[in-house]
């Protein structure tokens, strides 16, 4: 009888022990959540149902001045990169590459694309560099007006950027920014935000679907801009360690919980 008691208390004490624990990260997480956001934080902050100013003027790797009225006509996905960038730029180009060559769907009628750079300092001279590189990397045909790659001035670009919700900071030389893809309907309006540099053909058909449909979609692949964060000292993306493990010992310490008040219920039960 000593014994069980001793065992109960023992069960009560880790309970209450692990209550108190998970209770001290919900606050803690709760306390991080809220503190407020500063102006030149990096990432993006979705602006579904909104419209890209249509009225904004690029230059097209020809040179030629050109709005994104004339551009945007169909289901539209955008890329904000810079074209020196020697990072995530190049990975998610190469991603979206990817992923062109497995689309089930006729480039030019059903979707189009856009490259934007966000870097006022590059040039059409690159961005034709960077739309041959590209282009290549696609493993079927792909017609050259599908896919554009533009530049502009500072003023052009705070619109689309700010219109879009892509924040970005510049660092010396290079930029700290956020990696997605931004799916447009045909009318401009902000249809769909794919995060990473690698898409599944899937998830970016079903975008493109709810592009044409002016249907606004979930989020998809989230969990990679809450997983990866900027390093600015690497000047590259890495695995965000501490909320990975935040997160493990959050659902360990929830299990464990579950397990204790499963055992003791057992053990009453067969004492009783």
């Amino acid at each position: 009888m000593l014994l069980f008691i001793r065992e109960n208390s023992c069960l009560f004490v880790a309970e209450q022990s692990i209550i108190f624990l998970f209770l001290a990260i919900i606050l803690k997480t709760t306390a991080f959540a809220e503190q407020p956001i500063k102006p030149y934080d990096i990432g993006i902050e979705e602006k579904l149902a909104g419209y890209v100013p249509l009225d904004a003027s690029f230059y097209d790797e020809t040179g030629q001045a050109i709005s994104l009225k004339q551009l945007i006509h169909n289901p539209t996905i955008v890329s904000l990169v810079y074209y020196h960038c020697a990072n995530i730029c190049n990975p998610l180009l190469s991603g979206l590459a990817a992923v062109l060559t497995k689309l089930p769907l006729e480039p030019g009628k059903d979707y189009s694309v856009l490259t934007i750079s966000f870097d006022d300092k590059d040039t059409p001279t690159t961005a034709l560099q960077k739309k041959k590189n590209y282009l290549k990397a696609i493993n079927k045909p792909f017609p050259e007006e599908a896919w554009k790659f533009l530049t502009g001035d500072r003023a052009n670009i705070n619109k689309i950027t700010r219109a879009v919700g892509f924040k970005f900071k510049r660092e010396g030389e290079e930029f700290m920014h956020p990696a997605a893809l931004i799916l447009l309907s045909a009318d401009g309006k902000i249809i769909r935000y794919l995060y990473g540099i690698t898409f599944l053909p899937f998830d970016l058909k079903m975008a493109l679907t709810d592009a044409s449909e002016g249907r606004i979609g979930p989020t998809i692949s989230k969990v990679l801009l809450y997983c990866y964060s900027y390093d600015p000292k690497g000047k590259k993306y890495v695995l965000n360690i501490t909320r990975i493990t935040g997160g493990a010992v959050l659902l360990s310490v929830v299990a464990f919980f579950v397990y204790l008040t499963i055992k003791s219920k057992a053990r009453n039960r067969k004492e009783g």
